[in-house]
């Protein structure tokens, strides 16, 4: 039966974790202990469980094995005397270099914006020239570029402003219709009204006299008796 191959990554299954942890370490401590017989090896092995349980095998003392190990490290990781010079001396070339190099900057810099040009001679000077056309090139076409932009922008800006114009426009007419029409209903209703009083069956004119009936000396108007 052929086993499938195993994927490098965290097993998630704690139990599955668990036993391949235990298959796993018991093999490595039976390489380890190989190596040390088969190739008279100086093996020392540390391993650490998910618990914190620590499991270890030395081939002679693991506290020697370790100390062999710190005083190997200490020697590989102490330059010599002489690996020490030689570095100082490249750094120092270095940081020399790089003076040179921002002095040179610092002297183009002072040119361009033309101080220090009494020792420049024609070439050079023509050269500072044609550097500051190319600069004003570049810059002009970015100032053209912004320009452009901004007028696409106010453009945008113009559309929404006549369409925020056109949408009130028509609110403001159908509020004008709306008002209208209402002042024509108020007009018709005072105009019916005004109408009513001033029909001649509403008027009624009377005259009241005081005394006796007899004591009339001028006959009432028919159109002004009442009933």
């Amino acid at each position: 039966m052929v086993r499938g191959k195993t994927q490098m990554k965290r097993i998630e299954n704690a139990t599955s974790r668990q036993v391949t942890f235990s298959k796993r370490r018991n093999g490595l401590m039976k390489k380890a202990f190989e190596l040390s017989i088969l190739c008279d090896a100086e093996v020392a092995l540390v391993v650490f469980s998910p618990k914190g349980r620590l499991y270890e095998f030395a081939s002679s003392s693991i506290k020697d094995t370790f100390e062999r190990y710190r005083s190997h490290s200490r020697i590989n990781n102490t330059p010599t005397t002489s690996e020490s010079v030689e570095n100082t001396q490249h750094l120092m070339e270095e940081a020399e270099n790089m003076m040179k190099k921002i002095d040179l900057l610092e002297t183009s810099k002072r040119k361009l914006l033309g101080e220090g040009l009494g020792t420049c001679s024609i070439e050079e000077l023509q050269r500072i020239e044609q550097q500051l056309e190319k600069s004003i090139t570049k810059i002009r076409a970015k100032k053209t570029q912004v320009f452009r932009e901004q007028i696409q922008q106010l453009k945008e800006k113009e559309k929404a402003l006549v369409a925020e114009n056109v949408m009130l426009s028509k609110k403001y007419d159908n509020y004008s219709s709306k008002a209208a029409k209402n002042n024509e209903k108020e007009n018709i209703g005072e105009g019916e009204a005004y109408a009513y009083q001033s029909s001649p069956s509403s008027d009624v004119v009377t005259e009241l006299f005081i005394g006796l009936p007899v004591t009339r000396t001028k006959p009432i108007s028919p159109k002004l008796r009442t009933n």
